[in-house]
């Protein structure tokens, strides 16, 4: 029915004759982004190519005359530079030959010298690739699926004949987005779970490739005259639809000539190098980001560690961070034995020591076990070493099966139980190893996670309830579908033989299974969650973890239709409130993984009867975001779960996660556990009133002194976080800490306590320093290309984090006998120090291969710098508490952002000779055209002139534009954001800047008389300006009486400062300038009066602000009246909010602003934001009337229209002018996210 014709080597396959093909070969990469005036990089390849018929299948190639080229520039202002050296050292590989079997227009087994790598082979691949082409000589558009060097892909054929030259012509179009075994691999993405929902709405990677053959007819069949590849790839951090980088690839051969082979041709020894199909070489090593000299790594890494600890010494120098990347290179190819020497020469150096284990994770293969491995035996590292090192090391390691039977061995060294700390790290971390290789390898054997089963089995045996809950936690890591029965083995209800276990080994053994539950959701569907939920008997707290572990199963509309039935005769209205919120947080999602219909059913008929219960209930609440055009989104979730016997909550879980390319992160996830501090509350508070008044914390307070009745065995309360969806951190907190704690700081604790061992070393001065290193993550993604290079996307964060110390105390009189006698002494602190952290973020896309890399390359770096030099002290029993600051004489930065796009080019022979060109040409790069250029620059200072200092704020864009405003465009280009503390001119030289809190007594400056009268003059106004309703002048006027009374009644009272706060800068002999601020409570019966006082202090000064707070607890009322400028007469403005919910009518809020003067920037925001205000409330439905209004207020009312809508209108002045003002109104305004009110807090149970 159809036959192939076998193109080129058809004649020799079929009767063999020693003829020689020669071809020109020329291949070429080009990585940018496509448009006009943007920097590229690329390489181009140019050699001659023969192959000569050894035997009827077997035939040689051979190449020679080969030149390398690497182009960094732009497009038509820059050529291609040859690389000598690089040629050469490719070159005399390519010569040797090779042999390939070639039978059926198909390439088999390609062999080759044993001493070539498969980086070179790859290459000789994509020259075969060219004569793997299927022709059917009966059809002219065909498909079919076949092997290439992408793998095992979709191809169609389109063939047609050229009458004039009689000439074949046949295209050939490779999907390879549609690969049934493609020749790409994920690295660092196992913990991200694949969101295919997402990938449907657009994709991050799209790539096609398509060839063109001439085939000339000749007596012995078909023979390839020409031969054409051309290859795009776009690639966007976003959706392709809004833009991409983008890389091209082209390859060509040309027939030169047809001979007889003369003679035999000597191969010499050969092995086989594989298939047709791209074989990826081994790539830890081989970083994106660098290429440098690896010969000798040893002596290399030491001296680069040395520097790095140096650099860090005290602070972060910020251009030293990026040599990391460098150390993990080095490292990745230094031999177990180097390893070894570098310990022993770093071990006895304390920074060097934390520095080189930090490094040290990065290896990521059997050296870095084999290392730990000596460590454990010889317990030459501490339990917070080994943890923090093991830890890291097995989030890093290669995840292959070699390596998971290598780490089985720390689960049984004696030195992984000798701490709970590290025996819970290295449990902890094998799961998380496991959970990995069972991502790559599937069916996932369970041997890998038997060690673990082994354990849980053991501990349940010997009724070990904290071994229980490690090995639980590890399992939940795992995530190994078979360790689901071992699991029900905890379960009530599952279980075979019945178990009574603790509510916290069931929480683990529920939870232990949210991974699974993704990974192989039928087989815990068949668990049966669903009965588990169902246990009325359950503790309700284990009956929702079961309820959330079902739901991330995806349920189908006929399993949410069982639960809804059910929970519509749940008893428990805190299963019933959890189950509702959780199912109505779904069908409000936006997020295209978690969005429900039948959840959307199923709160449609649950909300009758649940809709209501207000948050004293158990609650699942979800804030969820998704940008289509971005293919970006985030969400946060918190479950609040609580039971009917407890007034406490169970657990309290908080955690995000972050959607990108297709993939869902899970970002930090913290949970609370409450256990013997639940029993300590019972099932209320006795003097509780729930109006966070004094009262209620008397009462809390009075609960807690009871702690001591909890028993020993049983933790307070319990903490966890995991990363990345793997837990990596938990702890009971127990009454034995507790105690140590109290004893520790009790001040009749003495010279055993070790507070006061802590305050001897301060008071002889301390000096403390850390810094961490940490590769966040490194994820990559490999692809084959036609060329036989490989294609690289590839994203690093590194961190490097530091914070140092010095410190020095002395106290005053000294203490002796025990550590109450610091509450009667002046305790004085000299320090100074740094915190900060410097975060370097690359994205790699390009072609990376041992010899040479190009491509484009985003390189971030945030720094965030925090450094302190300053004076204290402390008077506890005056209440009195000083700082002073040296004044400011030296810049320094805060916190920046700088980020720009390059274009890259770099080789192996010549690592120095790298190119980094700014995607962006430079402002000063007159020879380019850029007539779409976009270059904001701003620079913001508020300096003061009092305490000579500044703060300024700078930011610099340079982006290219176009007609498509694709969102990819709007990050690439060269972005700085800096935030900088700056010496400013000030009035008088500053020798210090002072700050002092009192709160003790203190009499204000400010006589009796005079402040009272003060604040009678401020508060006449005040009631007039504030009232809620129009035309009641009589209620202003006894408003404004009963104020008046009030002042009076406090007439001959001395008033003293609350508390006091002084701002000075302090110039030798002369009067300090600055600011002094006062605040006075004078409390009534149902009235709470606040005054604060601020004058700035200073020969001349007469500038004050004086406000005036009142809160009336009989009305639900509070009223602010402030005033300020000089002697506080320049500026006015008050305030008044109330709530009303009088009989027969509805619950409302009432809120004003009156101004009578303010200052012109005020008024200029304010113009500013009344413009902006019309056009938004018109997007959230509102409507707009024109009506009177006061002149210069704005006035905002709320009332419950019902349990879930409210009216509300807003009064404000149009452009300021009292004849014309702008009233919205929205009828029953529906809140999307979260309902205003929740008026009911219980449902009626038929």
């Amino acid at each position: 029915m159809w036959g192939f014709l076998l193109c080129c080597l058809v004649a020799l396959a079929s009767k063999f004759s020693l003829k020689t093909y020669e071809y020109k070969y020329e291949g070429e990469v080009n990585v940018g982004r496509g448009m006009p005036n943007l920097a590229e990089s690329g390489v181009r390849m140019m050699c001659k190519v023969k192959i000569a018929g050894v035997s009827a299948q077997t035939f040689m190639l051979q190449v020679s005359d080969l030149a390398f080229e690497e182009f960094n520039g732009f497009p038509g202002k820059n050529a291609f530079d040859a690389s000598p050296k690089l040629s050469k050292r490719i070159a005399d590989q390519l010569v040797k030959p090779f042999l390939f079997e070639y039978a059926n227009g198909r390439v088999g087994d390609i062999r080759g010298p044993t001493e070539i790598p498969d980086s070179i082979v790859n290459i000789v691949r994509g020259i075969l690739d060219f004569l793997q082409v299927t022709v059917k000589t009966t059809q002219r558009v065909y498909e079919l699926e076949e092997v290439g060097i992408h793998g095992l892909c979709q191809s169609n054929y389109a063939v047609e004949d050229n009458a004039e030259t009689k000439d074949m012509i046949i295209t050939q179009v490779v999907d390879t987005n549609n690969c049934r075994e493609k020749a790409a691999i994920y690295r660092g993405m196992a913990t991200a779970v694949v969101d295919k929902l997402s990938e449907e709405r657009g994709e991050s990677v799209i790539s096609t490739v398509r060839y063109v053959y001439t085939v000339k007819p000749t007596a012995e069949g078909g023979l390839i005259a020409r031969a054409h590849a051309l290859e795009r790839h776009h690639f966007t951090p976003f959706n392709v639809k809004g833009g991409t980088f983008k890389m091209q690839t082209m390859k060509e051969i040309v027939l030169l000539g047809v001979t007889d082979t003369a003679g035999s041709i000597p191969v010499g020894t050969m092995e086989s190098k594989g298939s047709l199909v791209y074989k990826f070489v081994e790539e830890q090593a081989n970083i994106p980001l660098l290429m440098q000299n690896l010969d000798d790594p040893v002596p290399k890494a030491v001296e680069l560690i040395k520097r790095l600890a140096e650099a860090t010494a005290y602070q972060i120098d910020n251009a030293k961070t990026e040599d990391t990347i460098r150390v993990y290179q080095l490292l990745r190819v230094t031999p177990f034995e180097g390893l070894e020497a570098m310990w022993k020469q770093f071990a006895g150096n304390e920074e060097q020591r934390r520095w080189f284990l930090d490094m040290i994770v990065e290896v990521s293969d059997a050296r870095i076990l084999k290392f730990l491995e000596l460590r454990f035996k010889a317990e030459d590292v501490s339990a917070l070493e080994a943890g923090e090192t093991l830890l890291l090391a097995f989030n890093h390691l290669q995840a292959i099966p070699e390596l998971v039977e290598m780490a089985k061995e720390f689960l049984t060294m004696p030195f992984s139980k000798s701490n709970p700390y590290l025996w819970q790290s290295v449990a902890l971390a094998y799961g998380s190893l496991v959970y990995k290789h069972c991502a790559y390898y599937t069916p996932c054997p369970v041997a890998a996670v038997q060690p673990l089963l082994d354990v849980a089995l053991d501990a349940l045996r010997n009724n070990n309830e904290a071994e229980m809950v490690v090995a639980l936690k590890a399992l939940g890591n795992a995530g190994h579908p078979n360790s689901i029965k071992t699991i029900m083995r905890f379960l009530p209800g599952v279980a075979a033989t019945p178990v009574q276990l603790p509510p916290r080994v069931l929480s683990a053994a529920v939870q232990s299974m949210r991974l699974i539950a993704a990974r192989d959701p039928h087989s815990v569907r068949r668990l049966d969650n669903v009965h588990l939920f169902l246990q009325k008997d359950l503790p309700s707290e284990i009956r929702m973890l079961a309820f959330m572990v079902l739901f991330e199963t995806k349920p189908p509309m006929a399993l949410v239709s069982t639960v809804t039935a059910h929970l519509l005769d749940e008893k428990d209205l805190h299963v019933a409130s959890f189950a509702y919120s959780y199912m109505r947080s779904f069908a409000r999602s936006s997020t295209p993984d978690n969005h429900s219909t039948a959840c959307s059913v199923a709160v449609k008929i649950l909300a009758p009867k649940f809709g209501r219960l207000c948050y004293h209930y158990s609650k699942a609440m979800r804030m969820d975001y998704f940008n289509d055009n971005f293919l970006m989104g985030t969400d946060a979730e918190v479950f609040m779960l609580k039971s009917t016997t407890k007034i406490l909550p169970s657990e309290i879980m908080m955690k995000g996660r972050f959607y990108f390319i297709g993939r869902i992160l899970q970002l930090l996830e913290l949970g609370v556990r409450a256990e013997g501090i639940k029993e300590l509350f019972g099932t209320h508070i006795p003097g509780l009133k729930g109006d966070l008044s004094f009262s209620d914390f008397q009462a809390i307070v009075s609960v807690l002194q009871n702690w001591e009745v909890l028993p020993e065995d049983k933790p307070l309360f319990s903490v966890y976080s995991r990363a990345s969806g793997q837990e990596w951190l938990f702890a009971d907190v127990h009454k034995k800490f507790i105690q140590s704690v109290i004893k520790a700081v009790s001040p009749s604790a003495g010279k055993e306590s070790p507070v006061w061992g802590m305050i001897e070393n301060l008071q002889k001065g301390i000096s403390w320093h850390r810094t961490k290193a940490l590769l966040m993550f490194e994820t990559r993604y490999f692809q084959a290309t036609s060329l036989g290079f490989p294609l690289e996307i590839s994203k690093y964060f590194e961190t490097v984090n530091g914070i140092t110390v010095n410190a020095k105390a002395g106290v005053n009189p000294p203490i002796t006998e025990h550590l109450g006698q610091l509450l009667t002494s002046e305790i004085s602190l000299e320090t100074d120090g740094f915190v900060g952290l410097t975060q370097d973020f690359w994205v790699f896309y390009g072609i990376n291969t041992e010899l040479f890399q190009c491509g484009a390359e985003l390189k971030s770096k945030i720094p965030v710098a925090i450094p302190w030099k300053f004076a204290a002290k402390i008077n506890v029993r005056e209440k009195k508490f000083e700082l002073d600051f040296p004044p400011c004489k030296n810049e320094f930065e805060i916190f920046s952002v700088t980020s720009d796009v390059y274009a890259v080019s770099r080789n192996t022979e010549e690592p120095d000779l790298a190119k980094m060109t700014p995607m962006m040409p430079s402002a000063l790069d007159s020879t380019i055209v850029t007539s779409h250029i976009w270059h904001p620059r701003a620079k913001m200072c508020s300096e003061s002139n009092i305490y000579g200092a500044g703060i300024c704020v700078e930011s610099e864009l340079r982006r290219e534009y176009y007609h498509e405003e694709y969102p990819l465009y709007y990050f690439l280009g060269y972005t700085h954001l800096a935030c900088k503390v700056v010496p400013a001119q000030a009035i008088k030289p500053v020798d210090k800047i002072h700050f002092e809190f009192n709160a003790g007594p203190s009499r204000h400056p400010m006589n009796v008389r005079q402040l009272l009268e003060t604040l009678r003059r401020l508060s006449k106004k005040a009631p007039r300006q504030l009232s809620l309703s129009s035309g009641s002048a009589s209620t202003s006027r006894m408003s404004s009486h009963q104020h008046h009374d009030i002042i009076e009644e406090g007439w001959d009272s001395t008033p003293e400062a609350v508390f006091n706060l002084k701002a000075l800068a302090m110039s030798g002999n002369m009067k300090p300038e600055g600011y002094d601020a006062a605040v006075y409570y004078t409390p009534e019966a149902n009235m709470e009066n606040v005054q604060l006082i601020v004058s700035q202090v200073g020969e001349e000064a007469n500038w004050k602000m004086c406000t005036d707070a009142v809160v009336d607890k009989v009305h639900a009322e509070a009223k602010a009246h402030m005033r300020w400028g000089a002697e506080c007469q320049s500026y006015e403005m008050s305030m008044k909010a109330a709530t009303a919910h009088l009989p027969g009518s509805k619950p409302a809020l009432k809120a004003k602003v009156h101004w009578t003067r303010i200052p012109e920037f005020m008024e200029l925001w304010g113009r500013r934001i009344e413009r902006y205000i019309p056009g938004m409330a018109f997007l959230f439905g509102f409507y707009e009337r024109h009506e009177k209004n006061a002149k210069q207020e704005v006035s905002a009312s709320v009332v419950a229209a019902s349990a879930d809508s409210i009216d509300m209108k807003i009064k404000f002045p149009e452009v300021w002018e009292e004849t014309s003002t702008t009233y919205i109104s929205i009828h029953k305004f529906k809140l999307f996210a979260l309902r205003v009110m929740d008026l009911d807090c219980s449902v009626r149970l038929k």
